[in-house]
């Protein structure tokens, strides 16, 4: 899911794995008693005069319509709008049935851990959610669009499941739907009570101009339930809401306590090195963050930073 300078030029993304109101019903005297079938009073009394209603009060009319709320707090005489429900059903039913899966993808398919965050539900649903958390997996990369669209219609259907609420933040998140995916790893969180999508949560703040609160994220608490990869992942993304603020020299220094000159080949070596050789740039060290753009191309087989861009602009740009 990590593409480079989208939207910040750091090493990319951290790796993640109403109805219409209707009229009142009734309105027509009843046949007997003197009342409606609201039991407002009737105008037919013998002396002529309005019965008080059950709190002494008189009953208010305007041309013949109640002017107290019905007890949803809309107007009785609210004019229905049908088009407008069969629109929202038909919103909401898309969602729900999403797009279509090939017969060939099973619910086996999905992880085995995956699977049994499901069991609390009815077999045949757990089936079919299960098929959606596939596809999205499957579609994530090439066409996170309809990935999510997936992991919503999987949401439809299992709300209160926190795999499934991952998913969707993820795959908003692969849209770049900033707040919506912040929200869905928020209830997520609380499903489950773990961090594992910290960074993941802390670069949305970072998109959505709030860097101080990315920075929020990085606490010995959230730290603790990271494995390595997503501490670093937590490190890029913080050091990047330092730049942000300015604070160019405390991104360089966080970035310095990370396995720089790793032999490794995780995903988030080349991002590591990036995120560094930018924060060097913005320091003013231009000569040590040619060095480090060098350093990420030799790890980034995939292409996944736009390193190699970077040091062509530079080559071009004269120094300082």
């Amino acid at each position: 899911m990590a593409e480079s300078r989208n939207p910040r030029r750091d090493g990319g993304k951290p790796a993640g794995r109403g109805a219409g109101s209707g009229a009142a019903r009734g309105g027509k005297p009843a046949a007997r008693g003197g009342r409606d079938q609201r039991g407002t009073g009737s105008p037919d009394r013998r002396d002529g005069k309005p019965a008080a209603r059950r709190d002494g009060k008189p009953d208010a009319r305007r041309d013949g319509k109640p002017a107290h709320p019905r007890r949803d707090g809309k107007p009785y005489d609210a004019p229905r709008n049908r088009r407008q429900e069969e629109g929202d059903r038909t919103a909401a039913q898309k969602i729900y049935d999403g797009p279509p899966i090939p017969d060939d993808v099973s619910a086996k398919d999905l992880d085995k851990h995956a699977r049994q965050a499901l069991q609390s539900l009815p077999e045949k649903l757990a089936d079919k959610v299960a098929r959606h958390l596939v596809m999205a997996g499957m579609l994530i990369a090439e066409d996170p669009e309809t990935a999510h669209r997936h992991a919503l219609a999987a949401r439809a259907r299992a709300t209160r499941t926190g795999l499934v609420r991952e998913a969707c933040g993820e795959t908003a998140y692969a849209c770049g739907k900033w707040a919506e995916a912040l929200s869905e790893f928020r209830a997520a969180r609380r499903m489950t009570g773990g961090y594992m999508y910290a960074p993941m949560m802390a670069d949305c703040e970072r998109a959505l101009k709030r860097p101080d609160k990315a920075i929020a994220y990085d606490t010995p608490e959230i730290r603790s339930q990271l494995d390595d990869a997503g501490q670093i992942e937590l490190s890029i993304v913080v050091a990047g809401a330092r730049r942000d603020q300015g604070q160019y020299d405390a991104a360089v220094r966080l970035l310095e306590t990370e396995p720089l000159h790793t032999k490794g080949r995780g995903d988030w070596v080349p991002r590591l090195r990036y995120a560094y050789a930018d924060a060097l740039l913005d320091a003013g060290r231009r000569d040590e963050a040619i060095e480090w753009f060098h350093r990420t191309v030799a790890v980034d087989g995939n292409k996944s930073t736009d390193a190699e861009e970077r040091l062509l602009e530079l080559d071009k740009r004269p120094q300082d």
